[in-house]
C-alpha cells in the first residue's frame, strides 16, 4: 500500500540556467528548420561556457541548397536566444560571445531506417523507453512539487523581463519540499531559491524580501506556513551567473523537464530533437495518454510506458500502472490505447500536430503541465481523448 503522509521534493531551473540556455538554443535551431520544412530532421546539441557557444549535431532538409543557407542563420539564432534570456554580462554577452557551428548533414544510415519507403512505414528514430505520468493532485494533472517550482521561477522571470524587478538576473534555481497528508499536498515544508542578482550590495535577506511577494502569488493559499523553512541565496551573493559561472549542455535537466522525480523518466532528453525522435514525441504521447486516463476518471494517478526499436514503426510494448488508484484494470487501459491513438512516429506527429515550430517555448519551465496554445504548442496537454478512451474501455 502506498504511503499517505510524507514530504517529497522537486526542483526547477530558470531559462537563464546554463543548461537551459543550451536547451533553448537547440530548440530554436529546431524551430528554424521545421519552419522551413515541417519534416526537417534535426538532432542539435549545444555547449555553452564563458563567452562561447558551440553547436553540433545533424540536420536534414530535402533541398541541400536550403540546408546550407540555413546553416548560416545559426549564429543569429544563438544571439537572439541569449539576448531574449537577458545575458549582457562582461563574460557572456549576446553581442560579443563566439559561436562555433559544427552542425552537419544527417547520417544516411540513420535516415534509411527512419524514412518511409515502398511498403515500409516511417520508423522510430531510435530505440528506447518513454514514460508519461499524470496525477489529479493539481489542476494541470501534474505533481505539485515540480508544478509550483516551475511557477515560482516563471513568475520571477516575468517581473525581471518586464522591468518590474531589474535587480534580478537570468540564472536561478528553485526547490520545493511539499508535505503530503492522506496522499494530498497540503504544505510547503521547505523552500530553496538561489537567484542571480545584479546589485552586488544585496544580501540574502534583501533578495528574500524582493522575491517573497511573487512566490506567495503563485503558491496555493495556506501552503506557506509559520513552519515553512526558507533558504534564499543560502551561499550569500549570486552575481556571476549563467555560462560565465558554470558550463551548460543540452539535455542535462531531464527530471526538471518532466515530473521532478515523482515518476520514471526514459533514457533520452527532449530539446533539439525533431519529432521523428521518439525520445521526444513518444514521451509527449505517453503524457497525453496518461493525462487523458486520469481526466476520464479511470484513476487518480497513471503511468504509461512505451518502447520502440530504431527503424520499426509500431511500439514494442504498452504498459499502464494506475498506482492502486484505478477504477478499471490496467490491462483494460493497455488494450484501449491502440484503439484510440496510432502510436507509430507518423501517427503521433499527426495526432498531436508536432511538425510545427513549437519547441523553443518548451525549453524552460517544463514540457508538461502547461496550457495548450492556440497554434498547437503543448498539444499533448489536451484532454480531448478522454471520451474516446472511455468508449474503448
Amino acid at each position: 500500500m502506498s504511503r499517505k503522509d510524507f514530504v517529497f521534493t522537486s526542483e526547477s531551473v530558470s531559462e537563464g540556467h546554463p543548461d537551459k540556455v543550451c536547451d533553448r538554443i537547440s530548440d530554436a535551431v529546431l524551430d528554424a528548420f521545421i519552419a522551413e520544412e515541417p519534416e526537417a530532421r534535426v538532432a542539435c546539441e549545444t555547449f555553452a561556457t564563458t563567452n562561447r557557444v558551440i553547436i553540433g549535431g545533424e540536420v536534414g532538409l530535402s533541398d541541400q541548397d536550403k540546408l546550407h543557407a540555413y546553416m548560416e542563420k545559426v549564429d543569429g539564432i544563438v544571439r537572439d536566444c541569449v539576448r531574449d534570456i537577458g545575458y549582457e554580462q562582461d563574460k557572456f554577452h549576446w553581442q560579443t560571445l563566439e559561436v562555433q557551428n559544427y552542425l552537419h548533414e544527417q547520417s544516411a544510415h540513420i535516415a534509411q531506417g527512419v524514412n518511409a519507403s515502398g511498403n515500409k512505414d516511417e520508423g522510430a528514430g531510435d530505440q528506447g523507453i518513454m514514460f508519461g505520468f499524470a496525477t489529479n493532485e493539481t489542476e494541470a494533472l501534474m505533481p505539485a512539487p515540480i508544478q509550483y517550482s516551475h511557477a515560482m521561477l516563471r513568475r520571477l522571470a516575468e517581473v525581471r523581463k518586464n522591468g518590474t524587478e531589474p535587480a534580478l538576473g537570468p540564472d536561478a534555481k528553485a526547490q520545493l519540499s511539499v508535505r503530503y497528508r492522506d496522499g494530498l499536498p497540503v504544505e510547503i515544508a521547505s523552500l530553496v531559491l538561489s537567484t542571480q542578482h545584479l546589485d552586488e550590495t544585496m544580501t540574502s535577506d534583501d533578495v528574500r524580501a524582493l522575491v517573497a511577494p511573487y512566490i506567495e502569488e503563485v503558491l496555493p493559499d495556506g501552503w506557506l506556513t509559520a513552519n515553512t523553512i526558507w533558504h534564499v541565496n543560502p551561499t550569500g551573493k549570486f552575481v556571476i551567473g549563467g555560462p560565465d559561472g558554470d558550463a551548460g549542455l543540452t539535455g542535462r535537466k531531464i527530471i526538471v523537464d518532466t515530473y521532478g522525480g515523482a515518476a520514471p523518466h526514459g533514457g533520452g532528453a527532449f530539446s533539439g530533437k525533431d519529432p521523428t525522435k521518439v525520445d521526444r514525441s513518444a514521451a509527449y504521447a505517453a503524457r497525453y495518454l496518461a493525462k487523458n486516463v486520469v481526466a476520464a476518471g479511470f484513476a487518480d494517478k497513471c503511468t504509461i510506458q512505451l518502447s520502440y526499436a530504431i527503424g520499426v514503426a509500431a511500439p514494442l510494448s504498452i504498459y499502464a500502472d494506475l498506482h492502486g488508484t484505478g477504477k478499471v484494470e490496467p490491462s483494460q487501459i493497455e488494450a484501449a490505447i491502440p484503439k484510440v491513438m496510432d502510436l507509430t512516429p507518423r501517427g503521433i506527429r499527426t495526432h498531436l500536430d508536432l511538425n510545427k515550430p513549437i519547441y523553443q517555448r518548451t525549453a524552460a519551465y517544463g514540457h508538461f503541465g502547461r496550457a495548450p496554445d492556440a497554434d498547437g504548442g503543448f498539444s499533448w496537454e489536451r484532454t480531448d481523448l478522454a471520451e474516446a478512451l472511455a468508449n474503448a474501455v
